[in-house]
């Protein structure tokens, strides 16, 4: 038995043939033909993996369907009756990643003068959404108009 598992790992710590290849492609279906051919012992098993992967196209994940947050930073004080304050932020058009979206509205919240560490966005990558903290007396409003509540996860 000990034998047997010592040639097994003979075998898969032995040194193994190795190819590697450039495919290159100005468009989106990628296809090669390898020249000269690859030629396969049909007695083996073989793997192919992909290492890694580099495309320059982009795509815009915020448009002027999806790009308002809205939140409040508290109540508007006078009068005999609160109302809260609501402010609107409005993320232009292009490529985001999570902590793109959450630093331009960390930027317009302190623009408004508004305590920008209020809401803290960040990621959860078992699910892909987002995580959203929210502190104190802030609240943020996802039934507005073109909410970027669908990018985020909620």
């Amino acid at each position: 038995m000990e034998n047997e598992i010592l040639k097994k790992m003979e075998k898969n710590t032995s040194l193994k043939t190795s190819t590697q290849s450039v495919v290159s492609e100005n468009s989106t279906k990628i296809k090669t033909t390898f020249n000269p051919p690859l030629e396969l012992d049909h007695t083996r098993k073989y793997e192919m993996d992909l290492v890694n992967l580099e495309t320059y196209y982009s795509f815009t994940n915020l448009s002027d369907e999806n790009n308002v947050s809205r939140y409040s930073p508290g109540f508007i004080e006078g009068g005999s009756k609160q109302q809260r304050q609501w402010v609107e932020v409005q993320i232009s058009e292009g490529s985001y990643d999570l902590i793109d979206i959450a630093e331009t509205i960390k930027i317009a919240m302190k623009r408004n003068g508004h305590n920008d560490d209020a809401v803290k966005i960040s990621a959860n990558t078992n699910t892909l959404k987002s995580i959203m903290e929210i502190q104190g007396d802030f609240q943020v409003d996802f039934r507005a108009r073109n909410s970027i509540s669908s990018v985020l996860g909620f």
